[in-house]
């Protein structure tokens, strides 16, 4: 039991790192109505594009902001593949993903880096869980980043532009007619997503101190599960739109704390990737069940 509770700082630092992914996914997913499987590729370009900028002596801010750029830039790719190209948005990020591997092992040079937190000043690291400061410690620090992030998103989502994103993801066909450029809100909203994504790699290479070729590998399905959860679990709580990006962050922690907790529990941590798609499969069937199996008949037409 103590080595559970030790290791539960780890996986609450960890879930918040990809909360902020998570947050990303739910903006394709659930507001733009698209299923993005950039992030795969993009998580691993923001890592990478961090690690190199500091350990080309660039300070940790700079590194992360180009992280976000180059995020962005996936997001761009895919958004013109999908609007100016018209391929469908999975083949898109299809497409992206296929592209970023080879262009993230030129970025990185070779599979993998490391990053020594001794050398650099690195802003979350998984030896700033214990025995350390408040304003050092990665949890509070990457909590703050997710609180100004839903600020951000809350804010921009109910300008007018951030209306017309909505507005594209509920109904587009309806927002064409009311003269909003779709076309444009879905590339914006992919490049938001995986800004978003891109931040998250950034921090993760840190906190694991080092970017490798493979860790945005099944992101997509973490990034799922964490906005299912948070649905699932917070869903009749969090009605408020900043609350329900809050209620994803949340999904996300939940996930990796059940992941721990499953690991603790000595099960077989090969079959964890498949335990994750086992699980968001059943929470996306859920609906369909709901409706087929347990919903009362609808009554047609006037009394007999």
């Amino acid at each position: 039991m103590m080595s559970l509770l030790n290791a539960l700082p780890g996986a609450v630092a960890q879930g918040l790192i990809w909360g902020i992914m998570a947050i990303g996914v739910y903006i394709t997913f659930r507001v733009l109505d698209i299923a993005d499987l950039t992030v795969d590729g993009s998580l691993c370009t923001g890592g990478a594009v961090c690690i190199m900028l500091m350990l080309g002596g660039q300070n940790v801010w700079v590194a992360m902001l180009g992280a976000v750029l180059a995020g962005m830039l996936t997001g761009l790719s895919t958004g013109l593949f999908h609007t100016f190209m018209g391929i469908p948005a999975i083949l898109s990020g299809i497409l992206t993903q296929l592209g970023l591997y080879s262009i993230n092992l030129k970025i990185m040079g070779k599979a993998n880096q490391a990053i020594n937190v001794d050398k650099f000043d690195l802003l979350v690291s998984l030896r700033f869980i214990k025995n350390v400061p408040l304003y050092k410690n990665t949890i509070p620090i990457v909590a703050l980043t997710i609180v100004i992030l839903i600020l951000f998103l809350y804010w921009f989502f109910g300008t007018e532009l951030g209306c017309s994103l909505r507005a594209t993801g509920c109904n587009d066909k309806m927002a064409r007619a009311q003269g909003i450029n779709t076309d444009f809100n879905r590339v914006l909203g992919l490049m938001i997503s995986n800004g978003l994504v891109a931040l998250s790699g950034a921090l993760l290479a840190q906190y694991q101190g080092f970017a490798d070729i493979n860790m945005g590998r099944g992101a997509i399905v973490i990034g799922l599960a964490a906005v299912i959860i948070g649905e699932a679990v917070f869903g009749r709580v969090f009605r408020n739109f900043g609350f329900r990006l809050l209620g994803v962050a949340l999904g996300s922690i939940i996930y990796y704390l059940v992941l721990q907790f499953v690991i603790w529990m000595g099960i077989d941590t090969d079959l964890l990737k498949l335990l994750s798609a086992v699980v968001v499969a059943i929470f996306l069937a859920i609906p369909t069940w709901k409706s087929r199996y347990f919903s009362k008949p609808v009554k047609r037409g006037g009394k007999g």
